[in-house]
């Protein structure tokens, strides 16, 4: 966790900005969070640590992590963004159930040598990717 509000604080500094008491609080919760979560699950959880947090706060530090490359917004089809921190984490996909919610991340260099081979082939340089399969749960197949 140390490490990513280091380097978050570093970003802040070079963009010119203060590192205040509350977006240390956003990241110090973001780094010690490890599951996928949403703006508003994360502002209620600060609330309760901080009454005076505000949503703008949240919503703006997200931004701000996300343009760190610290995090990493996730869309899972539900009208909203979930967020993952990506410092310290391997890269990896999502299969998502749609019954459920039920997320589930897998690493697979199968998929990962198909990607490379494929932007080789097409004389494409990516930068980054992103898999998520839609489907259903054993759980929820089993209904």
């Amino acid at each position: 966790m140390e490490e990513g509000v280091a380097v978050f604080e570093e970003f802040l500094r070079k963009k010119g900005l203060k590192s205040t008491r509350q977006r240390r609080l956003v990241v110090e919760r973001v780094f010690s969070t490890h599951t996928h979560f949403s703006a508003e699950g994360l502002f209620e959880l600060l609330r309760k640590e901080d009454e005076s947090i505000s949503k703008a706060t949240v919503y703006r530090t997200l931004a701000l992590l996300t343009e760190s490359r610290l995090l990493e917004p996730l869309d899972f089809g539900k009208g909203y963004k979930y967020y993952e921190h990506v410092l310290g984490h391997s890269h990896h996909d999502h299969l998502v159930c749609i019954r459920c919610g039920r997320i589930k991340e897998f690493e697979d260099d199968t998929i990962e040598e198909i990607q490379v081979d494929v932007s080789r082939k097409m004389r494409f340089k990516p930068m980054s990717h992103s898999l998520k399969i839609f489907g259903s749960c054993r759980r929820c197949s089993m209904k």
